[in-house]
Formats: structure tokens, sequence, C-alpha cells
């Protein structure tokens, strides 16, 4: 595999695969748990902070393959009665302000992970520094930053060439 092919798949798939192994520590830590609490009459604590930080990674990192596939929730009764340009540019317009917010986002998200990184703050469970929690944040950030980035070069190439704009992949049709 060429470094090409495999960037190509990394843009593509990228979001998948970092959530998958994530969803199966989630169900299996789950199941795990469930299986011990209710035939072992034993839980602890580590599993619980463990299946709430990989969804909260999941979470980010699923804002981010949303704003790839432009399927985060919006109104758009409006929409369809644009033009074409007019559509297009609403949604530069739309990725513009996202722009702005998640680079504002980004920035102010640092400070936790530095402030935990700086005092050394663990979890209750896992003992292990809370900064590698704190990071899907800014983590969710910079990769929506990127899709972004991406959506924003893909409108404009449309618009230059008089493509119809992407509108995203539908989920209920």
């Amino acid at each position: 595999m060429t470094a090409k092919t495999f960037l190509k798949h990394l843009d593509e798939k990228g979001e998948r695969w970092l959530t998958l192994p994530l969803y199966t520590m989630v169900v299996l830590t789950v199941f795990l748990e469930v299986f011990r609490r209710f035939f072992l009459s034993y839980s602890s604590i580590w599993s619980e902070e463990i299946a709430r930080y990989a969804f909260i990674y999941i979470a980010w990192i699923g804002a981010s393959a949303a704003i790839r596939e432009r399927a985060h929730i919006r109104i758009d009764v409006l929409l369809p009665l644009l033009p074409n340009k007019a559509r297009t540019l609403l949604y530069i317009f739309g990725d513009i302000m996202t722009l702005i917010l998640a680079v504002i986002a980004l920035y102010w998200s640092m400070e936790p992970v530095l402030n935990s990184i700086h005092f050394g703050s663990v979890t209750h469970g896992l003992r292990i520094s809370q900064a590698w929690f704190l990071a899907a944040v800014p983590l969710g950030f910079s990769m929506m930053v990127i899709r972004l980035i991406q959506s924003m070069k893909r409108d404009f190439s449309d618009l230059i060439a008089g493509r119809p704009v992407f509108e995203g992949n539908k989920l209920f049709d």
C-alpha cells in the first residue's frame, strides 16, 4: 500500500477506524460489568470509567465524521428552494462560522488538558492521568477543523466548476 493510498483510506474511513475499537471496548466493558454485578455480586469503578471515557471519545470523533458527511442536524427547509450557487455559498458561510467556533473551542479546550498535566490529576478508578481523557475535546475539535477545511475546499471547487453542492448523505429516504 502506497502512502497516497493509505492517506486516501485514512481520509475516507479514519473516524470509523478510531471508533470501532472504542465501541467494542464500551460493549465488552458494559457486558462484563453487568455479568459481574448480577452473577458475581461484584462491581468495580474502573469499568464505568472506561465505558464513559470511550463513549466521550466516540462522540467527539463522531462529530468530525458528521462534518465530513454533512450529517449534523440542521434546518434546511429553505435550502432546496435556493439556486445551486446560493445554496453553495450558504453552506460555505455555515462552514466558516463553524470553523471559527471550532478554532475558538480548540484553543479553550487545551487549558484543562494542560492544567491536568501540570497538576498531575488522575482518574478515580483507573488512577491514570486525566489528561488522556480530557484530550478527547481538543482532538475532536482538531479533527473537526480538518474536516471543515476539506468541506470548504470541496464546496469552493463545486462552486467554481458549477457542480451541485454536496448536501450530505441522507440517512432516511
